[in-house]
């Protein structure tokens, strides 16, 4: 706990902000927080409930493909049935409360997850890449380096 004094505008302002708080912790036990990056730091009042799951979910995938291997590439596993993995390949959002995801599924047919905020639940998980003489597709920094622009 601090004594820092705050206005109540700098009080308010704190409150409409987006925190977020994570901590990973490797094998040498060393603690890597998350930071959140200057595009998500808008009020979440500006943002539709799309737009913000989008973002966020972002900075999840781009976190989890910084623990990959270059082997790796990062696909959605589904929950609830056996509709299997979405290699993802690309991601959207609708105003007010939608969310999609593109990609290919586990036999490579093309693929897109439409979802409603209020349905949201994604699993993520690392897939052997398709071709071993391409680089592991790295979508997480190309959807946040659009975020910046």
């Amino acid at each position: 706990m601090d004594d820092k004094i705050e206005t109540s505008a700098e009080a308010a302002e704190a409150a409409a902000l987006p925190r977020c708080h994570e901590v990973h912790c490797g094998p040498e036990g060393e603690a890597k927080p998350a930071q959140v990056p200057e595009p998500l730091q808008k009020p979440v009042a500006a943002k539709s409930p799309a737009q913000w799951a989008y973002e966020r979910l972002i900075l999840y995938i781009k976190n989890f493909e910084e623990q990959l291997d270059g082997s790796q590439e990062v696909a959605m596993g589904f929950t609830g049935g056996d509709a299997g993995v979405l290699r993802i390949e690309g991601m959207g959002f609708f105003d007010p409360d939608i969310v999609t995801f593109y990609g290919s599924d586990g036999g490579g047919a093309k693929t897109q997850l439409v979802q409603h905020v209020s349905q949201l639940n994604v699993m993520l998980r690392a897939l052997p890449k398709p071709t071993e003489d391409k680089p592991a597709n790295r979508i997480g920094f190309r959807l946040a380096a659009d975020l910046e622009q």
